[in-house]
C-alpha cells in the first residue's frame, strides 16, 4: 500500500493530514529525557515516570509495529478567541480522533494496530515531523506550511510495512513572535522548548494548586489553556477553520464564577475543560477576574473567597487584592 493510499484512507475518515514514518526510536528522545531531567515538565508525572522511557520506542506499545500513520484534525473556528483555548470548545477530541483512526484501521485490512491519542506515551510531534505533516516549531507546535498548527494529532501504529515520508524543512527562520508574545515566558530565547512550569496551559489545566504569585498576573484572562503562540504565528495568518460540528463552542450564558459543580459537570464532561476539575476551573476563574481590573466582580470573588477549597479561596483573595 502507498502512502497516497493511506492519505486517502484517512482523508476519507476525516482527517486533513496524515504520514507515515517508520516505527523505531525517534532521534528527539535524547532532548525529551534532557527536558524531563530539567525539570521542565513541572508535575506532570505521566510524562516524567516509568512511561517516558516507553515513550523511546514505538515497539514498546506495539511490538509487531512496522510503521505510524500520523494524522491532524483541524480543529480552528471562525469564532474570535476568548478565555478558554479553541481545542477545549467543543467535544472531547480523544473520542472523535479515536472514532476516525477506527475507520482507518478497519479500511486497511489485515494486520496488527494500536490507535495512540495523546494520552499514550509516544513522542507524537516527532512522528508527524519523519511522517511529513510539519516541522516542530519555536513555539514547539507542529506547524504544516500550508495549513498551520490548529491540528489535534493522532497516531495509528500498525504492523503493515508503509512507505515512509521526508520530514519537510524547519520554515521559522529568525522569526521570534511566539517567544516575545508569550507573557509567562515559557519559551526560552532560543524557542523550541517549553518551560511547563510557566505555561499558561499548565497553571491553568495540569498543575493541581494555585500558580505562583509571580505567574498570576501574566495569566491574564485565560481560564482553561493559552493559545497566545498560535495566534501570533504567521504560519497561522490564513489557517483554514473546520466546520466539523464537534468542536464548535457550546452556547451556554451561565456565569462562569458561580457555577455549581453539577453545572459544571453538565456543562464541560464530555469536553477538554473536565481535566481542570471543578476548583480547577474555579481557581483559574478568580484569577481572571483578578487579573480584569473590574470591580464588577467583587460580590463573585467575595463568595469564591469564602470556599471551602483552600485553594480556590486563596485566589479570590488574592483576585481582591488585585482588584
Amino acid at each position: 500500500m502507498t502512502t497516497q493510499e493511506v492519505q486517502r484512507i484517512c482523508g476519507k475518515a476525516g482527517f486533513e493530514l496524515a504520514g507515515v514514518a517508520r516505527a523505531e526510536p525517534s532521534a528527539d528522545v535524547p532532548r525529551y529525557m534532557d527536558w524531563v531531567d530539567r525539570g521542565l515538565a513541572g508535575e506532570m508525572r505521566y510524562l516524567t515516570d516509568r512511561r517516558a522511557g516507553v515513550r523511546s520506542d514505538p515497539r514498546n506499545l506495539l511490538p509487531t509495529a512496522r510503521s505510524v500513520i500520523s494524522v491532524g484534525k483541524l480543529y480552528n473556528r471562525p469564532e474570535p478567541p476568548g478565555p478558554i483555548s479553541r481545542y477545549a470548545w467543543g467535544e472531547d477530541y480523544h473520542d472523535v480522533l479515536r472514532r476516525g483512526l477506527t475507520e482507518v484501521a478497519r479500511q486497511l485490512g489485515d494486520h496488527d494496530y494500536k490507535i495512540c491519542v495523546d494520552t499514550a506515551p509516544l513522542l507524537e510531534r516527532s512522528y508527524a515531523r519523519e511522517a511529513g505533516l510539519g516541522w516542530i516549531g519555536k513555539n514547539t507546535c507542529l506547524i504544516n506550511q500550508e495549513m498551520g498548527s490548529w491540528f489535534f494529532l493522532g497516531e495509528l501504529l500498525t504492523s503493515l510495512e508503509l512507505d515512509p515520508a521526508t520530514p519537510p524543512p524547519d520554515r521559522c527562520g529568525t522569526c521570534t513572535r511566539c517567544i516575545d508574545a508569550c507573557p509567562t515566558q515559557a519559551i526560552p530565547a532560543g524557542g523550541y522548548e517549553l518551560d511547563a512550569r510557566a505555561c499558561i496551559s499548565y497553571l491553568t489545566i495540569e498543575l493541581r494548586a494555585i500558580a505562583p504569585e509571580k505567574l498570576r498576573t501574566g495569566i491574564g484572562n485565560h481560564i482553561f489553556g493559552c493559545d497566545i503562540c498560535q495566534d501570533v504565528c504567521p504560519w497561522n495568518s490564513a489557517a483554514p477553520v473546520t466546520g466539523d460540528p464537534a468542536f464548535a463552542p457550546a452556547d451556554d450564558a451561565t456565569p462562569l464564577a458561580v457555577l455549581t459543580e453539577e453545572q459544571f459537570r453538565t456543562m464541560y464532561r464530555r469536553t477538554p475543560v473536565w481535566r481542570a476539575k471543578y476548583e480547577g476551573f474555579l481557581r483559574n476563574v478568580a484569577i481572571a477576574m483578578g487579573n480584569s481590573g473590574q470591580p464588577r466582580f467583587r460580590t463573585a470573588l467575595e463568595e469564591l473567597s469564602q470556599s471551602e477549597n483552600q485553594m480556590v479561596k486563596d485566589a479570590a483573595h488574592w483576585a481582591l487584592n488585585r482588584l
